[in-house]
């Protein structure tokens, strides 16, 4: 399976974000391809299950090869929303439920198959052998072509993928979160030669006045200056620095951040200034 080297995560393009019309869900399509993003993530409930619809109703109308892009989705959270009251939010992994949720994400997004299939969180009530199951039998018939999961810890990745082999576990990775460096996530990926994908890329950076913010920014301003950067684009590089080679999924609705972080790719940044970035997130100097 081939990503992207960062993907468009387009939970944001709907009404939980930029509220895009079709026309406009269409250009950020456009701009994303222009810049070699060629990978898209959805979800079942993002915009209250209106999000997938509004990607496929523009999609459809685009004369693009559908084997020349890849269209992720999650399944797996029950949420109550104004297009499919739940009363609760709670998760599902029965089979049924599974191959439900599939079936509405292919009519959504317009397409015969997903690329691949994640499972949105880990519920204390799945059944690997059936989910499993559920996995072959979706396979088989050609609706999904790989599977992985999101924000599994290690041993939870380890038990589904002895079931299955999963290709991915897409987990929150920034500078306000980077437990994945020490907790194993990230090893255990690069063991079995697996790519980590990376969502809220931008952690809290932009939105909290913290303390820990407060630090960060002084060192990535100076980064800055150093590789002729934004800071959006030395955030992103610190994800990219690390050796399990995350693809980071970018959560923007605009074209020119699109474009802005895709330049990201070209900044390496030296272990020393990386380490100044992990110095002002810890708030200490490493052990």
């Amino acid at each position: 399976m081939m990503f992207s080297e960062i993907i468009a995560g387009t939970m944001r393009w709907g009404v939980w974000g930029a509220n895009h019309s079709p026309k406009e869900v269409q250009k950020l399509i456009e701009v994303c391809l222009e810049e070699s993003i060629t990978t898209f993530d959805h979800a079942d409930i993002y915009g209250g299950h209106t999000t997938e619809q509004l990607f496929g109703n523009a999609w459809k109308e685009m004369n693009i090869d559908r084997e020349k892009v890849q269209f992720i989705s999650k399944c797996g959270i029950v949420m109550n929303s104004e297009k499919k009251p739940s009363g609760l939010k709670y998760y599902n992994y029965d089979s049924n439920y599974i191959l439900n949720c599939v079936d509405e994400s292919l009519e959504n997004l317009k397409t015969d198959y997903l690329d691949v299939l994640l499972l949105h969180r880990p519920s204390p009530l799945m059944n690997p052998e059936e989910i499993a199951n559920t996995f072959q039998s979706l396979k088989d018939h050609g609706k999904v072509k790989n599977f992985g999961v999101s924000n599994f810890s290690v041993s939870q990745f380890e038990l589904m993928d002895q079931y299955f082999p999963l290709i991915t576990n897409q987990i929150e990775v920034s500078v306000n979160e980077t437990s994945a460096f020490d907790n194993g996530t990230l090893d255990q990926l690069m063991m079995k030669n697996l790519r980590p994908t990376a969502w809220s890329v931008m952690g809290t950076y932009f939105s909290e006045q913290s303390e820990q913010n407060i630090r960060i920014k002084s060192i990535i301003n100076t980064h800055c200056e150093k590789y002729d950067a934004e800071e959006n684009q030395i955030l992103l590089a610190f994800i990219l620095k690390h050796p399990s080679r995350i693809i980071p999924v970018i959560g923007t609705s605009k074209e020119e951040t699109i474009r802005k972080l895709n330049k990201s790719l070209m900044i390496n940044l030296e272990a020393i200034d990386w380490f100044k970035i992990l110095e002002a997130i810890k708030g200490k100097e490493v052990d």
